[in-house]
């Protein structure tokens, strides 16, 4: 694509990956058109009460929806695409190009979510080239990582080329043999690239990452030694890592049951696409494995993260239906804990210990190798591409920093690079690039229901419920302002040395003060017809009652106060059964009335 000395900034927006491991996405924007590269998610914290998935905050995507030109998609990891079925449900996205297997996965959860004609997907080989607009010409480039199927894209624009690496590392010896497009990385970099933004996962590990290759004389080593029954348990989306391990399982004659839906789902997706490949009889389900010998069988499960409903954690909590750690299993953990799951993994290590399994797990077993690259891949990439400027991308601020430090002794001056957070803009141009503003880069958290998001104020309190405890006052009051019957008060998670009895009476007390000193502010007489505002009078109560009982109990829990009060048609009182009217107050809240003379009744 041609360059034009006067043409408009280029800008680049990333509202997740960056000072966290998680939620990639990124927003290209130039004039009147923006394609979004990525949309993933990430787990949430233990904090995050009820909370399903953590997405980035999308409110400058929907605010600028009219520009969305298309999406492009580097690979398959959750991390990458995990979000993209829930922000087709506030936008549509006219086109998504990626790889065949990121693909056939997000084509699945599409359907799932009933969002599947919202946007037209399209699958890319390496060298493809596609154009997103007028002013996005978009080039797939083969790379290696811990998924089939990634890539690094080059991303031509008006004022030059861009290129964004994905996930990656230099594998020499991939596993399904397609290799890392070095060629025609070099051919850019010959041409010319203005900006490199670079994944930074394993900046500060020096040398190179090793080849997922080496992992398999390991986990032949461990799976010959396995007398009893093997478990292994690695990413649901480690489609090498499976590979070897279903061809290792062939080799020592024992039959595999996959327990997990995303890693089932996975396994057929790769399977049909030819990125695993293995007899139709190795795979059987748990039924059909069940009088086996015990060295005849393995299972492949998900959950090596330590996630709460994962299959592993569940055998582990002896929560799971179907199987129960026997004495003499051997459960292999093929994964190194991703950073924040640390305290899970180690949990679910010990509990399966207590039940009898011999656990492998740890880095010098050499059962694992990361996909991201260490300092020698990041050297080899910046000397491929030779960029003018440099960003680093995808990493917590310590990666960033390091990485930029690798990009300077590679020769890239300090002036020509920027370390971002969510939510910065980018100005690029053919001279410079600078960060001009921010736009909003929070969470969007999507409630275990999967029904809707939760607010910041709805998490708070989740929080402070779980934290302090919750304190629930049931009261009935009448037309005249008085309790109907004794309150009731239940505690949830509350600790304290006052009796129930004492604190019920203590409530009680406390609101018929209350309404002996502050009813007529809520219940005034209008041309004979008396009107009350229930609303305003609960608030009252409740705020009260809150500061109150804090004081009285030594703790912050959270106070509601359920109040009964008379039906709209009718008056609340022992023995009768009156007509009322309602009407609405000038400031709109909701006020009920009677007459005076049903007052006197």
């Amino acid at each position: 694509m041609a360059r034009n000395e006067n043409s408009a900034a280029l800008k680049i927006i990333p509202l997740g990956g960056l000072h966290e491991i998680g939620k990639n996405t990124c927003v290209f924007e130039y004039e009147d058109e923006i394609i979004l590269l990525d949309a993933g998610l990430a787990f949430p914290t233990d904090g995050m009460h009820g909370v399903n998935i953590v997405l980035p905050d999308m409110n400058y995507v929907r605010e600028n929806r009219h520009k969305i030109k298309g999406m492009i998609v580097t690979h398959g990891h959750e991390d990458h695409i995990g979000g993209i079925a829930f922000h087709l449900k506030q936008f549509e996205i006219p086109v998504i190009y990626g790889p065949r297997l990121a693909m056939a996965m997000l084509e699945g959860k599409l359907e799932e979510a009933g969002v599947r004609d919202r946007t037209e997907l399209r699958s890319v080989v390496p060298r493809d080239v596609v154009r997103i607009g007028k002013n996005f010409l978009v080039e797939y480039i083969r790379n290696t990582h811990s998924i089939a199927d990634s890539f690094t894209v080059a991303i031509h624009t008006p004022i030059g080329i861009v290129i964004h690496t994905g996930d990656f590392k230099f594998d020499h010896t991939p596993v399904d043999g397609e290799r890392f497009d070095i060629q025609r990385l070099a051919e850019h970099g010959e041409k010319g690239v203005l900006c490199l933004l670079s994944d930074s996962t394993n900046s500060e590990l020096p040398g190179f990452t090793p080849s997922e290759r080496s992992v398999y004389p390991n986990l032949d080593r461990v799976i010959s030694q396995a007398k009893g029954r093997l478990f292994i348990t690695t990413f649901a989306s480690s489609v090498h890592r499976i590979n070897m391990i279903l061809e290792l399982a062939q080799k020592h004659n024992r039959v595999v049951s996959v327990v997990g839906r995303s890693m089932l789902n996975l396994i057929a997706h790769a399977r049909n696409l030819g990125y695993i490949k293995c007899p139709d009889n190795l795979l059987q389900p748990l039924n059909a494995i069940r009088n086996l010998p015990p060295e005849s069988v393995l299972i492949l499960t998900t959950g090596s993260q330590g996630e709460p409903m994962s299959a592993m954690t569940r055998i582990a909590n002896k929560e799971h239906q179907h199987i129960k750690i026997r004495e003499g299993d051997t459960v292999v953990f093929s994964a190194n804990p991703i950073p924040g799951n640390t305290i899970a993994v180690v949990n679910t290590i010990d509990k399966l210990m207590m039940q009898g399994a011999n656990v492998v797990y740890g880095r010098d077993k050499g059962i694992h190798v990361s996909g991201h690259g260490c300092q020698e891949d990041q050297k080899l990439m910046l000397a491929l591409t030779r960029p003018k400027f440099f960003v680093p991308f995808h990493g917590e601020h310590r990666m960033l920093v390091k990485h930029s430090q690798t990009a300077q002794s590679m020769g890239v001056p300090p002036e020509n690079m920027v370390i971002l957070n969510n939510g910065d803009v980018i100005e690029l141009t053919q001279q410079s690039i600078r960060v001009i503003g921010k736009v909003a880069s929070g969470l969007e958290l999507v409630d275990t229901s999967g029904s809707g998001m939760v607010s910041a104020k709805v998490l708070q309190e989740r929080q402070k419920m779980a934290e302090e405890g919750l304190v629930t006052v049931a009261a009935a009051i009448g037309w005249e302002g008085k309790l109907l019957a004794k309150p009731e008060i239940h505690l949830r998670g509350v600790v304290t040395s006052i009796e129930k009895p004492l604190l019920q009476k203590w409530v009680q007390q406390r609101i018929e003060e209350i309404l002996s000193v502050r009813w007529t502010e809520f219940a005034e007489s209008f041309d004979g017809k008396l009107e009350v505002d229930w609303g305003g009078l609960q608030g009252l109560i409740e705020r009260d009652l809150a500061r109150s009982l804090r004081k009285e109990l030594h703790c912050q829990p959270t106070v509601t106060l359920l109040m009964q009060v008379p039906e709209e048609n009718a008056v609340v009182k022992v023995g009768t059964s009156t007509p009322l009217t309602t009407t609405a107050s000038t400031d709109g809240r909701r006020r009920r009335t009677r007459t005076a003379a049903q007052v006197a009744s």
